[in-house]
């Protein structure tokens, strides 16, 4: 992976744990001289996770739409900032750039990027691995749906294992960069899409 997508909150959350953690996925990515790529913004989870790989002299690639960028928001000192005009354009221009993806802790906007990239790879869109970094035990709660979601029969187990966990960034790096996409049956071919 030479690139990794970074979904973060916005907000910084409320246990202590949270800043530290995504500052050490920065730090390790940069480490790695592997470049971040994210939301663009300069606050909470995002921008702790940004100024720590920029720190350790990382790569870090933003990209937020423009209305976000006139709130004010926006990083200004990111090694690159790309404005984009929608929602839709953001998610697809991080995907684009991206070799991996993780999560560290977020509310809606952070878990729908997340699914969105992880059903790419579902459907064989991508074979780019996904992560949740599970600070806490934040995503312990949505794992056990997953395996719910396996028990009821609406995913399929090779499905749910594509999701790498770990509390720790350089043990989910490692666990992503061993990654292999599974090899089953799609149940619909991009070209029906």
């Amino acid at each position: 992976m030479k690139s990794v997508c970074v979904f973060a909150g916005s907000n910084s959350g409320s246990r202590p744990e949270y800043i530290p953690a995504a500052e050490e996925l920065g730090r390790s990515l940069a480490r790695r001289q592997i470049t971040a790529v994210y939301g663009g913004a300069r606050v909470g989870l995002m921008g702790a996770m940004a100024d720590a790989a920029l720190s350790e002299g990382g790569r870090v690639i933003g990209v937020m739409p423009e209305a976000l960028v006139a709130k004010e928001i926006a990083h200004q000192g990111l090694t690159e900032l790309r404005v984009v005009k929608s929602m839709h354009e953001r998610k697809t221009m991080m995907a684009d750039l991206a070799g991996g993806f993780v999560a560290v802790p977020g509310g809606f906007g952070t878990l729908e990027e997340f699914f969105e990239v992880l059903t790419w790879g579902q459907l064989g869109f991508h074979g780019k691995p996904c992560g949740l970094l599970n600070i806490a035990g934040y995503y312990d709660k949505l794992l056990a749906f997953a395996d719910h979601c396996v028990d009821e029969g609406f995913v399929r187990r090779e499905h749910r294992a594509m999701i790498s966990v770990s509390h720790a960034p350089e043990a989910l790096l490692d666990a992503m960069a061993a990654y292999q996409p599974p090899v089953v049956k799609k149940w619909i071919e991009r070209a029906e899409t």
